[in-house]
């Protein structure tokens, strides 16, 4: 499952459970595409509840749609990745690091009052 709500107009929340195949990816990125129409500086609030690997058709989609994919990925400066597996958030912060422009920042899932509160500051 991928579900995506604009919260606020310069904020997306993403929530990820389970396996994605190429179908759910494709409807995934046109959705997050379609969603972030306007956002400026925006942030986003990713809750990753079960994550599975996508299957390789997912990620040769993903691939083929890196040029759109970095259009949309200049629209935000932060964005904030709610987990409960260690790998996942060193890896979602690592990513960050490599993503000129765009802080991303780690918290269990039960931290979301203050991951949302991080997404907010201006530092």
């Amino acid at each position: 499952m991928f579900q995506i709500t604009r919260a606020d107009e310069d904020r997306l929340d993403i929530e990820m459970s389970g396996k994605l195949n190429s179908e759910d990816m494709e409807m995934a990125l046109d959705e997050l595409i379609k969603k972030s129409e306007g956002i400026e500086n925006g942030k986003m609030l990713y809750d990753i509840v079960d994550y599975h690997l996508p299957s390789l058709g997912a990620i040769a989609i993903e691939l083929s749609r890196i040029p759109s994919m970095l259009g949309f990925i200049k629209k935000f400066n932060r964005a904030a990745v709610l987990s409960d597996e260690s790998w996942l958030k060193i890896i979602s912060e690592m990513e960050g690091s490599l993503i000129p422009g765009l802080e991303i920042k780690a918290f269990s899932r039960k931290q979301k009052s203050e991951a949302e509160a991080w997404l907010e500051s201006r530092t």
